[in-house]
Parts: C-alpha cells; structure tokens; sequence
C-alpha cells in the first residue's frame, strides 16, 4: 500500500472520528439529523396531499357539467350543515361512542385478568388469542360477520337453540337499533365494529394494569378497604388512561370506516361511505373534501378531550 493511499485513509478515519466526537458532544444535532428524512417525507407527501385534498373543499362543482372549478366556495362546507349530510355525521359519531364504550366494557374483565391472574405461557396465550384476529385480512372478516348475521348464519342457529327470537324481534324492532334482520340492522353492524376494534381496546387496557403498582392494593388493603372498593377507588382511575388510550382507536377507526356500514346493516351512508362515494361514483372531490375535514376536526377535539385523561401516557 502506497503512502498516498496511507495518507488518504488517516485523513478519511480522521473525518469521522471528528464528526463522531460533534455528534456526541450535540446530542440534539444528532437527534435532528435522524429525524429530519423522516419529518419531510412525512410533511411533503402527508401532510401537503392531505392539505392539497382539503383544499379542493373551496373548489366549485358543476352539477350539470360534473366538472370541477377552481372558482372558491365555501358552498361545500356550509352543505354539511344540511340535514341529509348532518345526519350522515350524527349516525357516524353515534356509531364510533357507542362502539368505543361497548369495547371498553368487554375489554376491561379481559385485560384485568390478562394483567392480574396470568404468567408465563397462560398470559402467551392470551396474548395471542387477542391478536390473532389482527392477523387475518379486515375484509375477510367482514364478509365473515354477514354470513355469521344472516338469516341461516350461525348467530341465528345459536338465538334459536336459546329460543330467544322473541326477544331478537324485540329489539330489531326499536328504532335506531333493530332492522328487517340482524344482518340488516344497526345493531348488527355495531356487534362487528366491537369485534374488529375489541384487540385496540384490550392491550391498552391490559398495559395500564400491568403498571398498577402491587404496593397500592396492598395500602388499600392495609386500610381496611373491601375489594369492591378497592376496585372502584383505586384500580378503574388508574386505568382510565388505559381506555382513553385504546378509545382513540375505537373511535378514530369506527369514524373513518366505510367497509363494515357497506356489508353490514341497514341503507345509510357513514362519512367513509360519503368520502368513497362522492369521489369515486360522482366524482364531485370539493364535497368529498369538505367530508374529509369533519372526522379530522372530531378526532382533533377528541384527542384533546382524552389528553386531559392521560390516554397518551398510556401509548
């Protein structure tokens, strides 16, 4: 090896070594330069086509021509507020609460005794057995669900070996919640949002737990306190963090699915229906785009809401 060549590796090792030491001295700019592709990437292709699409909101659609016009309106936004498109939301927000807090009540027994009464290969277990639905294809499982709800499905084999048609017939005919059939009602597709979203709800629930600090139960036994109140002053507040932290799932998927209220239930857009049919089947993008902005702005309040709850501590 030539000196040259000596003398041009030393200065090379040199180099680093220098920018090595920077690195480690500035901490920050090491920080920076580590998160600064990923922040653009995420800024130019994210955020400047989510802003490009909400922008097309203030856009002009010919109803006759089925064009599109650069002309700005605000003619797209004040039609939310119509009563056809109001109740779209109305239906759409009702629907994600009431699954977000169906969720919560079938999560919390599991994740308790996930967190508490499990070790070793029986907590393996459960962990699997709560995301082995994730593993398999969204659609999939939807389609699953209308087979499942329908009128020889398996849900209606088990209700009549229950003899609780009766009471199914009851309720399918409450309005807001029942239908022609199971398959065909609000409650019907309410039962497959709690199932697809149920995992989002359970390990978050079940991660607060596990951060329950034994030595409080023990105080709270200490002081005399019965389990019952022990549970309800000391365990659920500790875990609200946990289900604020897995209703931001519930809710934020529920608000922006249009799958399950296509496959399941009865006629009736949500606003992912809208959204796909508004730009897909009209083509009218500028009132697609006004529907895009209405689960950004709930989900934005709502985060705010479950912040104040501790929900992202418990991410």
């Amino acid at each position: 090896m030539s000196s040259q060549t000596l003398t041009l590796a030393s200065a090379g090792g040199g180099l680093m070594r220098r920018l090595s030491d920077l690195l480690y001295r500035k901490p920050t700019l090491y920080l920076s330069l580590l998160l600064i592709p990923p922040l653009l990437w995420f800024g130019a292709v994210y955020l400047g086509s989510l802003l490009t699409l909400l922008w097309q909101g203030f856009y002009t659609f010919d109803d006759f021509s089925m064009t599109v016009t650069p002309t700005l309106t605000l003619a797209n936004f004040a039609a939310l507020f119509q009563a056809a498109n109001f109740d779209i939301i109305l239906r759409t927000v009702g629907m994600a609460v009431a699954v977000s807090i169906a969720s919560a009540l079938v999560a919390f027994p599991i994740a308790y005794y996930m967190a508490r009464y499990t070790t070793g290969k029986t907590k393996a277990f459960f962990y699997i057995a709560v995301m082995l639905p994730m593993w398999a294809s969204y659609i999939v499982k939807a389609y699953a669900w209308t087979l499942l709800l329908a009128k020889g499905g398996v849900a209606m084999w088990f209700i009549q070996q229950l003899h609780l048609q009766p009471l199914l017939q009851l309720i399918l005919e409450v309005p807001g919640v029942g239908g022609n059939t199971l398959s065909t009602s609000h409650l019907g597709r309410f039962l497959v949002f709690v199932y697809i979203w149920l995992p989002f709800m359970i390990l978050p629930i079940q991660a607060s737990l596990e951060r329950l600090p034994p030595s409080l139960l023990q105080a709270s036994a200490d002081l005399g306190a019965k389990p019952r109140q022990t549970f309800m002053q000391v365990i659920l507040p500790l875990s609200v963090p946990g289900i604020a932290a897995g209703s931001i799932f519930t809710f934020s998927l529920t608000l922006g699915d249009f799958i399950v209220p296509q496959l399941v239930g009865p006629p009736g857009f949500f606003i992912g229906n809208m959204v796909y049919s508004q730009q897909g089947s009209i083509g009218n993008m500028p009132m697609a785009a006004a529907f895009t902005l209405v689960p950004i702005v709930l989900i934005a309040i709502y985060l705010s809401i479950v912040k104040r709850l501790g929900a992202f501590d418990a991410l």
